[in-house]
């Protein structure tokens, strides 16, 4: 009757606090350089060293530009915490990927690629989006600052056990409707708060014909919902993604690990504290029109009034803000920007669906286009793939990897008050550059708007 939630944290469980926490070991803990530094001074303070050092893996991403990497960054804010990391990460012995390294990018991208991401693990970053790593069938979850010094002393972290929900997706998505438009759907539906103290398991035809950067996508975007993080119990699709990288098992050690691993699904007669039932065939592009996620409409529909008194005002601000109205219908609006990229979507599928759309055709000249991979291992197999001749004949560079645009911590930001189509997971106000608009949508999405010079129906160029 146990959840796979359950079987992943009941094994990890050291000891119940009695009317308190559980005391939960952690198998990875993932540090970039913007939530780790103080972790990493109270480490110092106390005289202590890393209770697993080789259980933790270092990264610079949100600070790194993408551009001249091999040159000091000249923002003097976001050099200083790059370095930190640096010097932390060769203090205190651990694993450390830097700028210009092969292995380097963004953490959320990195982890799964590598390996070091692996079904039936606990994980945890300084950074919300840790969720993405529940894809491979972990229990992923993002933790404070106090925590990750916790962890690091103790390889263990204090936790109230979430509760569970269940959504499953039936049917097929029609052409052109990828994982991002499904979350977003999600989002739209539950909104922003509907999934708050559960852990999500994503399960259903739609989620098990999901590619794992497809699943990867749906994980990460779980926070966006309120969920303490979202995953999908590891199938073949799992295995084969995982065989034969670097950090995976191998030989008979990987044999072992699959048939533990096929263990790791929800028993038939589990019981979740809640169940959701979505249907394919009510999924199409879409878009969001406001300041949080939630505020979602499929592509070709009307941006709708405010569903109740109480959240009017909320609303209307959130309109005032983008320079929308109730009723109006976005497909046709001006963009200015388009991102491809983010631990959202940039990976490999994310630029081949949207070097898809871009072939034949030559980028609208009203648009500034940043197309960043989320590590260096995805920009090698974009130029092994050829997708850098497709895109560079259709007038589009691509970036070094990083965070880039989709948080104003680097040199990538919007500048006020222009519209930027983006396939990355917050559109809140100012969080690609103070007063820049954030429309989110998925590659296929962005890629129309690149070409078109404003909102189009990916379904049209396909």
């Amino acid at each position: 009757m146990n959840t796979l939630f359950d079987k992943i944290w009941d094994r990890h469980v050291v000891q119940q606090v009695p009317d308190g926490p559980t005391q939960l070991y952690i198998d990875r803990l993932y540090c970039h350089e913007v939530t780790s530094p103080q972790a990493f001074d109270g480490m110092r303070a106390r005289g202590l060293k890393c209770f697993r050092p080789d259980h933790i893996v270092c990264m610079p991403d949100h600070n790194t530009p993408t551009h001249d990497q091999d040159k000091p960054i000249s923002d003097p804010v976001s050099k200083k915490q790059v370095d930190a990391l640096e010097r932390n990460a060769r203090e205190f012995g651990l694993r450390h990927y830097g700028m210009m390294s092969p292995d380097n990018g963004i953490i959320h991208v990195v982890g799964p690629e590598k390996g070091l991401s692996l079904p039936g693990m606990t994980i945890v970053c300084g950074d919300s989006h840790t969720s993405t790593h529940g894809a491979v069938g972990a229990v992923a979850f993002g933790i404070g600052t106090s925590e990750v010094e916790m962890v690091m002393a103790s390889q263990c972290i204090l936790q109230q056990k979430p509760r569970s929900m269940r959504i499953t997706i039936n049917g097929e998505l029609e052409r052109g409707v990828t994982a991002k438009d499904v979350a977003l759907y999600l989002m739209s539906q539950l909104t922003t708060s509907g999934a708050t103290g559960y852990f999500v398991e994503y399960a259903g035809e739609v989620v098990r014909n999901l590619s794992m950067e497809g699943r990867l996508t749906l994980c990460n975007l779980s926070i966006e919902m309120g969920a303490r993080g979202g995953f999908i119990a590891p199938d073949e699709t799992t295995f084969a993604y995982l065989k034969g990288r670097e950090f995976a098992p191998k030989g008979d050690e990987w044999n072992r690990a699959v048939a533990y691993w096929k263990t790791l699904r929800s028993d038939a007669d589990a019981v979740f504290d809640k169940e959701l039932t979505f249907s394919a065939k009510d999924i199409e592009p879409r878009i969001t029109y406001g300041t949080n996620p939630g505020m979602g409409i499929g592509i070709a529909e009307c941006i709708p009034s405010a569903v109740s008194e109480k959240e009017s005002a909320g609303f209307m601000k959130s309109l005032a803000y983008m320079g929308f109205k109730p009723g109006e219908k976005l497909l046709g609006k001006t963009v200015d920007y388009v991102f491809l990229g983010a631990c959202t979507n940039g990976r490999i599928e994310d630029f081949r669906a949207f070097a898809s759309i871009v072939k034949g055709r030559k980028k609208a000249p009203n648009v500034v286009a940043w197309l960043v991979p989320g590590s260096w291992a995805v920009d090698r197999q974009i130029r092994e793939e050829g997708l850098d001749k497709v895109l560079a004949e259709a007038g589009f560079q691509i970036r070094q990897p990083g965070c880039s645009a989709c948080l104003a911590m680097n040199d990538d930001k919007v500048p006020s008050g222009k519209l930027c189509v983006s396939t990355s997971n917050r559109n809140f106000e100012g969080r690609q550059g103070p007063g820049a608009r954030t429309i989110l949508a998925s590659p296929l999405v962005a890629a129309a708007a690149a070409v078109t010079g404003v909102i189009t129906d990916p379904r049209s160029l396909l």
